[in-house]
């Protein structure tokens, strides 16, 4: 958890300058770099479906999502994700 620190960290500084969410953020920029691609976040909780819907009202120019971008790939991923295989 530490380690991934600095990428909540660059998530925290993006969902202040939107007054957003970092789920928000996340959703926002999957959206802007996949334009064909719908996310789908899971939740049983109604408030973060609500929030979580309110992402497409987060707008990225091309000048912050490429800002965000360059900073979330300068940032180092601990732990696996997704399907390893054996």
């Amino acid at each position: 958890m530490d380690g991934n620190r600095p990428i909540i960290d660059v998530l925290n500084r993006y969902a202040a300058e939107k007054d957003a969410t970092d789920a928000q953020i996340a959703l926002a920029w999957m959206m802007h770099k996949y334009p064909n691609v719908v996310p789908i976040p899971g939740s049983k909780n109604q408030g973060r479906i609500m929030e979580n819907l309110k992402a497409s009202e987060v707008k990225l120019s091309d000048a912050e999502f490429k800002a965000l971008e360059s900073a979330l790939d300068s940032c180092k991923v601990y732990g696996h994700r997704g399907h390893i295989e054996v």
